[in-house]
């Protein structure tokens, strides 16, 4: 601990990706990323975009991003914000909406970026206990609080609530003038997004990412969709920070991956695939798997500890995610890779049962 931290930095506990080596070769099945490459097209606007352009600074606002965007979901381009990850515009909006000394919700077992930002800003939280079936008891969200964050799918589950469900979330803190994020990284793997609500309810931010699904986390693009006044609450405090968070190759990428549909849905698909067999394999073989509507499986072996495990697939050259964590401890998540990837991961398993 350096003595030139002030006293925040010593009392953070920063968040963990997943581990990245470069010692050696690993089927790498950790980190939530998709085995399938960027569009053709994007890759080639990508080309294109690699030019003289690239001494001038990039469109602040992002206006033609946020604009198909906002036609891709029906929205208006002033409902649509653009940043840089949806990591970044999770910690605009704990900073934008958000209070110290005003209570925020969250589930107990959820993705562990949420309490690392609420540190950060200094705002403190609630956790709310999911079921022994990891289901997230909406009904414990409408009570008094100081805001809302529910990720759906939830990482680590994978499990999905329906719009439905999050109405009543939503309906009930907008009486309150609560802001209700829903972090919807992983919706586009099979469960339904809740944008439509954004029509209905001015308190309700809906972020999305194009690092999953449309195969670009190495672009960092995330967005988010919600009333006029909450983007404009995310530019705020964006450019008070860094006016130019977007640069041109990744406005010129994300641009491309939405032009390509085809492309999209082909590989969402394959995806969505690929976690079924998987699936109905692992449970064949013992292995207890919660039902997932992202691009990963949470599964536990009713004889094996999770952590022995992970440690075994590792020396095997199989990386997967281990939380070593009250709740989740006996658990692993299993990226879902290609088929290839996937058959492969299920022989290396069969061999350590």
């Amino acid at each position: 601990m350096s003595k030139y931290w002030n006293e925040k930095t010593k009392s953070l506990e920063p968040y963990t990706p997943g581990e990245q080596f470069k010692d050696r070769k690993y089927l790498k099945l950790n980190t939530n990323e998709n085995p399938y490459p960027p569009s053709p097209l994007v890759m080639e606007t990508l080309r294109q975009a690699v030019n003289s352009d690239l001494r001038l600074y990039p469109d602040p606002n992002s206006e033609e991003l946020r604009a198909t965007i906002a036609g891709y979901h029906g929205l208006s381009t002033e409902q649509v914000f653009i940043g840089n990850g949806s990591d970044e515009i999770l910690a605009f909006a704990f900073a934008a909406f958000f209070s110290p000394g005003r209570e925020i919700l969250f589930p107990d077992i959820t993705y562990s970026f949420y309490p690392v930002y609420a540190d950060l800003f200094s705002i403190h939280y609630r956790l709310v206990p999911v079921d022994p079936d990891f289901n997230i008891p909406v009904e414990k969200f409408m009570t008094g609080n100081g805001g809302i964050i529910i990720a759906n799918p939830n990482a680590p589950t994978g499990k999905c609530l329906p719009p439905a469900a999050l109405r009543q979330v939503i309906e009930f803190n907008n009486t309150l003038d609560n802001v209700v994020l829903i972090d919807e990284a992983y919706i586009d793997f099979g469960g339904e997004s809740a944008v439509e609500l954004v029509h209905e309810f001015p308190n309700l931010l809906v972020i999305q990412t194009l690092s999953k699904s449309r195969s670009l986390a190495g672009l960092r693009v995330g967005f988010a969709m919600g009333h006029r006044q909450l983007t404009e609450g995310l530019y705020r405090i964006k450019n008070s920070i860094n006016s130019y968070t977007i640069d041109r190759l990744a406005l010129a990428g994300a641009e491309a991956a939405f032009q390509d549909e085809a492309y999209f849905q082909e590989t969402r698909q394959k995806i969505i695939n690929t976690r079924e067999r998987i699936s109905r394999e692992l449970t064949d073989i013992g292995f207890k798997v919660i039902e997932s509507k992202a691009n990963f499986l949470f599964i536990s072996h009713p004889t094996i500890r999770a952590g022995d495990l992970y440690a075994r697939l590792k020396e095997m050259n199989v990386l997967v995610r281990y939380f070593n964590k009250p709740g989740i401890d006996n658990h692993l998540r299993v990226s879902i890779g290609s088929d290839e990837q996937m058959t492969k991961f299920l022989q290396i398993l069969k061999q350590l049962l």
